[in-house]
């Protein structure tokens, strides 16, 4: 009985992924994952991605913003980062590692040589099935962005992360709120309409 069920929500995932305008489209493409157009969105919204930004890409993996981020950064920087592994990228350095390791910090600042203009994060936490549970997982992580943020950029630097509408997100809201001068949320149309998710997009970093 409950392989049964675990079929039928497979296929029921399988249906609604053929049926989704954004997944198909990606196919066509050739984009690594439709998340690729929530980056695409994102940055015609708030215009952040130069030809010349240095980039880091946290939780990289299949690398659908490394690779949209590739296409616009011509003469910067990308790397980069996920505990999983990630096709290469051309144009785009790739580590397999943990974003908060004190070893990965010290290979990114060599790798760039100063700070960011640009951190990018699509990170969400593995699903438990506790929708509860899994946002607060997420936005724990988002919340590591932040902190790892406000040491890593520039002044003038740009943090764009996902987190999702829950019960702490009062909390993450505040923390980003205490570290930049602009914070701003906007939710692509690529999103799915019943995620809750949304994406924080902070400038200008408050001197400490």
């Amino acid at each position: 009985m409950k392989k049964s069920k675990k079929k039928k929500k497979s296929n029921t995932w399988k249906i609604k992924q053929h049926r989704d305008q954004f997944f198909k489209k990606s196919k066509t493409l050739g984009y690594r994952s439709r998340a690729a157009f929530k980056l695409i969105e994102l940055n015609e919204k708030f215009k952040f991605i130069k030809s010349n930004s240095k980039l880091l890409d946290i939780g990289a993996s299949p690398g659908g913003w490394s690779q949209i981020s590739s296409k616009i950064v011509t003469s910067g920087k990308i790397l980069s980062l996920d505990i999983e592994k990630m096709e290469p990228i051309k144009n785009v350095s790739f580590i397999q590692c943990d974003f908060l390791d004190e070893k990965t910090c010290q290979k990114i600042s060599s790798f760039f040589g100063e700070n960011l203009d640009i951190i990018l994060s699509d990170m969400a936490a593995n699903t438990t099935g506790n929708k509860s549970l899994d946002c607060i997982r997420t936005n724990e992580l988002c919340a590591q962005v932040i902190e790892f943020s406000s040491k890593n950029l520039k002044p003038n630097g740009v943090l764009v992360s996902k987190l999702f509408m829950g019960e702490d997100f009062i909390e993450v809201r505040k923390l980003a709120k205490s570290m930049f001068k602009k914070v701003q949320f906007y939710k692509p149309q690529s999103s799915r309409n019943e995620s809750k998710e949304t994406y924080l997009h902070c400038t200008l970093l408050k001197t400490l």
